[in-house]
């Protein structure tokens, strides 16, 4: 999907609802950013207001592939296209990494995560939105989080230890059906709050806090030695001694 369809998605109500209830998983993570570094990662300028007046600066970063839109309306643009394998950002730059529609809509996730995890500084944290891959929205194509690859809690936890990051807690957003109907989304809330009781695997997304493994583990490549087998000394006559 491109900005187009993420941006009139988040237009209508049953985006505004889900914008809603992914925020306040985000929030219960991380309350506040006060004097810390934030940058969004794929499509997150619908989740960024809740840090951009208090953190010590906030940024939008979008996948050429993508496309961008200018983000705050009507202040300084915080928002910029960039390739997504090679941000250009020194090493440690960030408090705070958040990745919305990023990991399901690459085509190379692993790179994407050490790209982030690079960019990370060493006491920072990464949360991903990413869809349920059990979830019911993933089931449906009128939403961004039908599109993509979606993932299980197990795939995701496997995938971030390849890439050196370390799961610190898990959360779910999005227990509601993906419909628009008024009634649907008057009772979101009530939705949430009894998928969250009841532990219900199907919540539409997984919000998943990561910390970075400065000290990470490297494979160890052991090579047999080869036996060369010695040369026996040979005799050479000296040329006087020849014929």
């Amino acid at each position: 999907m491109d900005v187009i369809d993420l941006r009139d998605f988040y237009s209508q109500r049953l985006g505004i609802v889900a914008r809603r209830l992914i925020n306040r998983g985000i929030h219960a993570c991380w309350p506040d950013a006060e004097s810390q570094r934030v940058l969004g990662l794929g499509y997150p300028t619908p989740y960024l207001g809740l840090f951009r007046d208090n953190s010590e600066r906030c940024v939008a970063f979008m996948p050429a592939a993508q496309g961008v839109l200018k983000w705050p309306t009507g202040r300084p643009a915080l928002a910029a296209l960039v390739d997504e394998f090679s941000l250009p950002l020194p090493d440690a730059a960030f408090d705070r990494i958040l990745l919305v529609h990023a990991l399901e809509m690459c085509d190379d996730p692993e790179n994407l995560l050490r790209e982030v995890w690079r960019v990370l500084a060493p006491s920072g944290r990464m949360i991903a939105v990413v869809p349920n891959r059990r979830g019911v929205w993933t089931r449906t194509d009128n939403t961004p989080f039908g599109h993509g690859r979606p993932y299980s809690r197990a795939q995701i936890t496997q995938l971030l230890r390849h890439t050196w990051f370390t799961p610190a807690s898990w959360g779910e957003a999005l227990f509601m059906p993906p419909v628009g109907n008024s009634w649907f989304l008057r009772s979101a809330m009530a939705w949430e709050r009894a998928g969250e009781a009841l532990s219900m695997p199907f919540a539409g997304v997984h919000i998943v806090e990561a910390t970075k493994q400065v000290y990470r583990a490297l494979p160890a490549h052991r090579e047999r030695a080869r036996l060369i087998p010695s040369l026996q000394p040979v005799l050479v006559p000296s040329p006087s001694t020849r014929g």
